[in-house]
């Protein structure tokens, strides 16, 4: 490839990455970009988990041998197996020198090569790989992980050329990964809040969207617990802001671990004293008994006085739900009757005949009490 078709090479592989929506897009982009661009057959995009030791594979692309996953869930090895990322790199950054590639063969390395590692020979053997370049990723000054490009036995090695490409291209992946973990710190905050680190209203609003559009298509099971929590006007009133944002991260907590009994199921606070949970396929009564415990969890609490919580559930005789608002207003109107009667158990929409009437012929608002959600009864 000429100097013209690996500059279009990098630019394609930079546009690529910023199209990119999901980390896993991006990782995808950068490992096919790669490839592409170095002419070879494999390419594989790893990161160093400095907690734990050891360089994860993010993504495998390109022509996988046995074994080898898109995107594997457990493909890690020591970091101590490959010596350069933590080692030899590390002090020819400080000697100030770059970054810079290198270039290993299934023959093994001429001697006195610094960037040898066994492993990678032993592994370019056993795939049926003839050579490999390995590219160092750096982020923010410091050792990401590394872009591994292979090509198969038989075709050209690498060369010194190459190498000094496959730095060039290691650039452009991690202004591709800086970019994209700016995007998702962007969208954790966007959708977290801040003081629980649970979901929030957005989040909700956006799975809740999803779970219902499943349940029209398959038949799905969608179910959401809407929980108000008592007493933190009191709390506020009487201990202060501070002890009531406790109040609220250990009911958050609790939401948190109470929910997890339910595979996939999204906790959130929805604002102020108001908490949710939604679950897209386990049963109304999984979901009934989970937020039975959750009641039983938050009045132990030390303080506040407990939760009132509703739920609604296509699973149970609550006619048809053909929006997430239904659904939501139904859920609401379960858990206003559960703090009207000062409920210790979960009030359940189709199982509590009242619900369904109040959900359509809401109360007048009162001082302390929010409106129902804002769709007309019949949506």
């Amino acid at each position: 490839m000429g100097v013209d078709g690996r500059l279009r090479s990098v630019v394609a592989l930079a546009q690529a990455m910023a199209s990119a929506h999901t980390p896993r897009d991006s990782w995808r982009a950068a490992a096919q970009g790669a490839c592409e661009a170095l002419a070879g057959s494999f390419a594989a995009l790893s990161v160093w988990e400095r907690d734990v030791g050891r360089l994860k594979v993010l993504v495998n692309a390109g022509e996988r041998a046995e074994g080898e996953d898109e995107f594997p869930e457990d493909e890690a090895y020591p970091v101590h197996q490959f010596p350069e990322i933590a080692e030899f790199l590390h002090e020819r950054w400080a000697g100030g020198g770059g970054p810079n590639a290198w270039v290993e063969t299934a023959a093994g390395p001429a001697s006195g090569d610094p960037g040898y590692c066994q492993q990678r020979v032993a592994a370019l053997r056993r795939r049926g790989r003839g050579c490999c370049v390995v590219a160092p990723i750096v982020l923010h000054g410091r050792a990401w992980g590394e872009l591994y490009v292979a090509r198969p036995r038989g075709a050209p090695v690498f060369g010194a050329d190459d190498a000094d490409f496959a730095t060039v291209v290691a650039s452009v992946v991690a202004s591709g990964i800086a970019q994209t973990e700016r995007l998702e710190e962007v969208r954790r905050l966007a959708f977290t809040d801040p003081l629980t680190g649970l979901a929030n209203r957005r989040a909700v609003d956006m799975r809740l969207d999803e779970a219902v559009g499943r349940h029209r298509e398959d038949g799905a099971v969608v179910s959401l617990v809407v929980c108000d929590l008592n007493g933190l006007k009191r709390v506020n009133d009487t201990h202060g802001h501070a002890v009531g944002d406790r109040l609220l991260e250990r009911f958050g907590s609790v939401l948190s671990v109470c929910g997890a009994r339910l595979p996939g199921a999204l906790a959130a606070r929805l604002g102020g004293d108001e908490f949710c949970l939604l679950t897209l396929g386990p049963t109304a009564d999984e979901v009934i008994a989970v937020a039975g415990e959750l009641c039983t969890r938050a009045a132990e609490l030390d303080l506040g006085e407990g939760v009132a919580c509703g739920i609604a559930s296509t699973g149970d005789p609550i006619g048809e739900v053909r929006s997430a608002r239904r659904l939501f207003r139904l859920a609401d109107a379960a858990q206003y009757r559960a703090k009207a009667a000062r409920s210790r158990e979960p009030v359940v929409a189709g199982r509590d005949g009242a619900v369904l009437r109040l959900a359509d012929s809401p109360p007048p608002r009162t001082g302390d009490r929010r409106r129902f959600r804002d769709a007309p009864p019949s949506t």
